[in-house]
């Protein structure tokens, strides 16, 4: 054989396995395991050939084989995983050969017939990363594989390999004894138009600091398809909900109710960036469009604009001309500002006291460089609101009146922005105004007619209005618009049924929203009334219990009077049910 013929250098998907606790198993019973060991080779090596691979070496309880494509080397470890399985299910836990494996996409050199190079040792590297009995590939496998294959995926981290100099992003292949259930409790029916879920871009600057620019054009693509009628979008907690979660499209999108899926990355670098976007038909996997965009930083705004017409192209939607003028209301062209709300954003979206505070200062550095741009004026006052209905505020009243100026301001820059006629909504109630809070949320519908928030937020102002049918129906409509969303929509949708009559049904979404967070006054006070209502005075006292161990130093006094219902006797009954509960004066 001459040189040439020895060494040569070809792709290859590499299957790298080995046994968990190899040593341990040996020293117990050497006889047994050598024989169990021996067996489950020969198996595995059938399969390899079936799945049009090579063995390539198989020393002690390793072994590794090759394979023409990625689809293949995953085929077939999934179906080696499921028959040692079956294998193993016949012996007692202490006797069972369990194999991690890893798959790598890699170019290799051939030397005779022993494979070498970075695309073995990563594959070996995944291997050490993976469960007994599991499977973890590489980026590069996954992104071969995910469209063609029907298994699910979970993203699990960024790993340091030795002598590769970047990080190598791991995937588990779940089996069906670890398979996530499902986000929503139902699958969903497809609406009747065109219907999409934007998922979250990846971040593929190798800087977890960079998430946040990342996340911010994902939201700002959401927003501007949000404002077309003809089309149906996902909100953007519950596309978010899929972040970092490698399912497939088709699975995605059926815990959505969407045909259409669009995904993307992101690679963000001094000045320039980097964008991929592809637009897939989640019931067929045909790509309708695809593009890779290498830009400056400052075309950000006039690429989120051609991503989203290509879409909107892609799926023959006709923009009208109020549409056309609405779609990208509320932006910037200021890169810096720009890039302090998305960091805002970032962190107003975790919902909590430190974020909240830190999102504020955020939207009030982008305002100071660009006084026009509306969206972070909006923002801006619902941190302050957040304050006011959640008790981070040191003083309420302040926090009101600050609320108040950001929603002013925003609404005279621009009266067409659907942010801003919420937040109207919300100081329109507080002020007791029902009638101009429930115009401020229909506006908001109109100018975004896709507005999963508008609907939740216009449905609590119609709870407080007597109005708690047409409530319930919103609600309804801002789950199939927001099927995973941030858990006031089960709260307001529990003080709906509530204020109906349907008790039961206000305890069974109360505690749903619990399930997630215990730590929550509201939910466990229309439990407590709800009980109340329907004479089960010990499931009453223990939610009122739950009120008082979270804040002992409640008061029905001071509760009722921050509550804005705009009927007194619809006040006075459910303050009434919560005193007959238990909770004190």
């Amino acid at each position: 054989m001459t040189a040439e013929q020895k060494a040569t250098r070809k792709l290859r998907a590499i299957l790298s396995a080995d046994v968990k606790g190899y040593s341990l198993l040996m020293a117990d019973d050497e006889a047994f395991t050598i024989q169990t060991l021996q067996a489950y080779r020969h198996l595995m090596s059938d399969l390899i050939i079936q799945y049009s691979g090579r063995v390539v070496d198989s020393p002690g309880d390793n072994l590794l084989a090759e394979f023409p494509s990625a689809v293949d080397a995953v085929e077939c470890a999934m179906a080696i995983q499921k028959r040692l399985k079956k294998e193993n299910d016949r012996f007692v836990e202490g006797k069972r050969l369990e194999f991690r494996m890893g798959v790598n996409i890699g170019d290799v050199v051939q030397d005779g017939d022993g494979i070498y190079g970075s695309g073995v040792n990563v594959a070996a590297r995944i291997e050490g990363i993976s469960n007994p009995g599991g499977i973890c590939v590489s980026r590069s496998v996954y992104d071969q594989v995910k469209d063609k294959l029907d298994f699910t995926f979970e993203y699990v981290g960024e790993h340091e390999v030795k002598n590769i100099k970047e990080p190598v992003r791991v995937y588990k292949v779940l089996l069906e004894s670890d398979l996530p259930a499902p986000l929503v409790d139902e699958p969903l029916e497809l609406p009747d138009k065109p219907s999409i879920a934007v998922l979250p871009f990846v971040n593929m600057s190798g800087d977890p600091d960079q998430e946040y620019f990342s996340d911010g054009l994902t939201e700002q693509i959401i927003n501007g398809l949000c404002k077309v009628s003809n089309l149906f979008v996902i909100a953007r907690n519950s596309s978010f909900a899929f972040k970092g979660k490698a399912l497939s499209v088709k699975q995605m999108a059926q815990e959505l109710g969407v045909r259409y899926i669009l995904e993307g990355s992101v690679q963000k670098a001094a000045d320039r960036v980097r964008i991929t976007a592809q637009l897939i038909d989640a019931t067929t996997g045909y790509h309708l469009w695809s593009e890779n965009y290498d830009r400056d930083l400052s075309d950000i705004f006039a690429l989120q604009d051609e991503i989203t017409l290509k879409i909107m192209n892609a799926l023959a939607i006709k923009l009208t001309w109020g549409e056309q003028a609405r779609l990208w209301e509320g932006m910037t062209k200021n890169i810096q500002a720009y890039d302090l709300h998305s960091r805002g954003s970032e962190c107003f979206f975790r919902s909590n006291e430190k974020d909240n505070k830190q999102a504020r200062l955020f939207f009030k550095e982008a305002i100071k460089i660009d006084a026009a741009y509306v969206s972070p004026y909006a923002l801006l006052g619902f941190t302050h609101i957040n304050d006011l209905i959640l008790g981070w505020s040191k003083s309420p009243i302040k926090s009101f009146e600050e609320a108040e100026k950001c929603a002013e301001q925003a609404l005279t820059l621009n009266d067409s922005f659907d942010m801003a006629h919420i937040l109207m909504g919300w100081v329109h109630l507080i002020k007791r105004q029902h009638d101009k809070a429930i115009k401020e949320g229909e506006r908001a519908i109109e100018l975004n007619p896709n507005g999963a928030e508008a609907r939740a937020n216009l449905a609590f102002i119609l709870c407080m209005s007597d109005k708690p049918k047409l409530a319930i129906k919103l609600l309804k409509k801002a789950f199939q618009l927001n099927p995973i969303p941030p858990l006031y929509y089960n709260y307001f949708l529990a003080v709906a049924y509530r204020n109906n009559g349907e008790y039961e049904k206000a305890i069974e979404i109360a505690e749903k929203s619990l399930s997630v967070h215990h730590d929550q006054i509201a939910p466990n006070l229309t439990i407590a009334a709800s009980y109340s209502f329907l004479s089960r005075t010990e499931e009453a006292h223990k939610a009122v219990e739950e009120v008082l161990r979270i804040d002992p130093n409640f008061s029905l006094d001071s509760y009722a009077k921050i509550q804005p219902h705009k009927n007194q006797e619809t006040l006075d009954k459910y303050i009434d049910a919560l005193r007959k509960a238990g909770l004190p004066e």
